[in-house]
C-alpha cells in the first residue's frame, strides 16, 4: 500500500503582506512561508494509515512539495514525522507564476504517476484554493474517484472507507475504489510534535528533485488581481478616566442611534 501526501507552502498570515507589481499574488520574497495547516493535518492522517498498517511491512508514505523556499526543511519534517521518501519537484520560475490549483495540478499529477500509490492524500483547502479545488484537479486529470471534507480515513482490501462531513453536522461514510484522492479536513489525531534532535539527523539527507514531465496548466480566469484591506477607521482608542470614558462610551452609543 503506497500514500503520497501533498504537502504546500503557503505565506504566513501573521506577517506583513506586500503584493507583487501586477495584483496577482503575494510578494514572496520576503514573507515567510509556513505548511498549510490542511496538508499538516494530511501529512499526520498518512503517517498514522501507515503505522495502523503495521509500519515498514505495510503502507509506506511519500511526501511531495513543488520547490519553493523553504520546501527542503518541510519536506525533511515530513520525515522527521514519520514519510518513508520525500521527492521536491523542480519548477521553472515562469511556472510557478500562477500557483492556483489549476495551474499546478498537471505538475503533482506527473509524480503521482510515476510513483503508482494507492491512495493520495492532501488538505481540503490552502489560502490560495479556498473552494477545495485541489484534490478534484488532481482525481480528473487521473481518472481516480475522490471525496473531500474527509474527517476519517481507514484502509481496506483494494478499498479506502471516508467518513465526509456536511452542513448541519451530518456525515456519512463513503467506500471507493483505490487509488483514489482525499481531500483531507482533518487527521484522526493532531499533528504530532517533532524532536529538534531528530530534525537534526535528517538535515544532512538530501532530498531528491525531480522535473515535471507536464507542464502547469492554464488557470480559468484571464485576470485575477488581489488587493490588501483597507485599515483606516478602525478602533477609536479612548483616554481619560472612568467617568469620562464612560460619557464617551454613551456618545458614541447615542451618535450610532443604539440609545
Amino acid at each position: 500500500m503506497k500514500i503520497v501526501v501533498i504537502l504546500r507552502l503557503e505565506p504566513a498570515l501573521t506577517e506583513e503582506l506586500e503584493l507583487t507589481d501586477d495584483a496577482r499574488d503575494v510578494d514572496r520574497e520576503w514573507i515567510g512561508l509556513e505548511l498549510n495547516q490542511f496538508d499538516d493535518q494530511a501529512l499526520e492522517q498518512a503517517v498514522l494509515l501507515k503505522e495502523s498498517s503495521g509500519g515498514a511491512s505495510g503502507a509506506s508514505v511519500t511526501a511531495l512539495a513543488i520547490q519553493d523556499e523553504g520546501s527542503d526543511r518541510l519536506l525533511k519534517t515530513a520525515l522527521a514525522r514519520g514519510a518513508d521518501e520525500a521527492v521536491c519537484l523542480s519548477m521553472d520560475d515562469d511556472e510557478t507564476e500562477s500557483r492556483s490549483s489549476r495551474a499546478m495540478a498537471p505538475i503533482y499529477v506527473s509524480a503521482i504517476k510515476d510513483i503508482q500509490p494507492d491512495v493520495v492524500l492532501v488538505g481540503v483547502l490552502s489560502t490560495g484554493d479556498l473552494y477545495g479545488e485541489l484534490g478534484p484537479y488532481v482525481a480528473s486529470h487521473l481518472a481516480w474517484p475522490q471525496a473531500s471534507a474527509v474527517s476519517d480515513v481507514r484502509l481496506g482490501e483494494g478499498t479506502v472507507t471516508v467518513r465526509q462531513e456536511y452542513a448541519g453536522g451530518r456525515a456519512a461514510l463513503i467506500e471507493m475504489p483505490t487509488p483514489a484522492v482525499i481531500g483531507l479536513q482533518t487527521a484522526a489525531q493532531p499533528p504530532r510534535y517533532v524532536a529538534g534532535s531528530k530534525l537534526r539527523e535528517l538535515l544532512k539527507t538530501e532530498i531528491p528533485m525531480k522535473s515535471s514531465d507536464s507542464e502547469a496548466g492554464d488557470d480559468l480566469a484571464d485576470r485575477t488581481t488581489l488587493a490588501l484591506p483597507d485599515l483606516s477607521g478602525g478602533a477609536t482608542m479612548m483616554e481619560g478616566d472612568t467617568a469620562a470614558i464612560a460619557a464617551q462610551i454613551r456618545d458614541l452609543l447615542k451618535d450610532r442611534g443604539f440609545v
